[in-house]
């Protein structure tokens, strides 16, 4: 069996398993559907008060959550297995049963479990980013079909995170909540203009964690909106690859925690 049939096996076993009670799956969805959509309404408020926000209009910035939300959605979905490695899997000495198998460690904690409860995430966020480009009047309809490559572009940025997460668990055993910055924080962050932050972090969320080139650039270039900071327009039609570029090197991290991996016991 190769790596990807082993991950569809375990993929649709996780899924299998959360539809048993179908009940409950159908609460858990609308309720994360309607708590994420909620956060949505204080934005909209800020806009029923002020009109507009660093030039950005309701449309605009909805196309901006929309993006970092589905992006961050399906991250959720795939990495559950990072997000909880340090726990359950270093401190109990656990991750020594997975190096015993002829697989990759990666595939193996990707089929941890394929969390189906973000999917609320992923549509309301889909619904507010389509909201946002009717209400948009300068859509760049030639320029949506970069809509895609932000997505998975943010989705392998987020996803990331959690896969550098869980290498940093090789030196401090249980996970740090201070990433959590990244992650959560990265969404919250990403939901507003670039422009609103200080230097310092704009320079940070667009060359470090490249939130901005995956959701910000792509964002203007669809929108067909100048960038205030002098970027030019080619540059959102490009960002979206480093997202990857950051995942491979979360991967390399990785690599190189498993290749210094000494036994927690048990």
């Amino acid at each position: 069996m190769n790596a990807f049939s082993l991950y569809r096996r375990m993929a649709a076993a996780s899924i299998k398993a959360q539809l048993r009670y179908p009940g409950t799956f159908a609460l858990q969805l609308i309720g994360n559907f309607v708590t994420t959509l909620l956060s949505f309404f204080g934005i909209w408020s800020l806009f029923q008060r002020f009109g507009s926000i660093a030039g950005w209009d309701i449309g605009a910035v909805a196309v901006l959550y929309g993006l970092v939300n589905v992006s961050f959605a399906i991250a959720e979905t795939l990495g559950r297995g990072f997000e909880v490695f340090g726990g359950e899997y270093v401190k109990t000495g656990s991750f020594d049963r997975l190096l015993l198998r002829p697989r990759s460690t990666l595939v193996l904690l990707l089929g941890h479990e394929l969390r189906l409860r973000p999917i609320g995430r992923f549509l309301q966020g889909a619904f507010v980013m389509g909201a946002g480009f009717w209400l948009s009047p300068h859509v760049s309809w030639a320029t949506v079909w970069l809509l895609p490559g932000a997505v998975t572009g943010g989705a392998a940025m987020f996803l990331g995170v959690l896969i550098g997460q869980a290498a940093l668990c090789f030196v401090t055993v249980e996970g740090l909540e201070v990433v959590n910055v990244l992650t959560y924080g990265g969404v919250e962050a990403g939901q507003y203009p670039l422009t609103m932050f200080a230097r310092w972090l704009r320079r940070f969320l667009t060359w470090a964690l490249p939130l901005s080139a995956v959701c910000y650039y792509p964002a203007l270039a669809m929108l067909n909106h100048p960038d205030p900071l002098g970027m030019p327009i080619w540059f959102g039609l490009l960002s979206p690859g480093m997202g990857f570029t950051f995942l491979g090197l979360m991967v390399l991290c990785w690599q190189r925690g498993v290749a210094g991996y000494v036994s927690s016991g048990s």
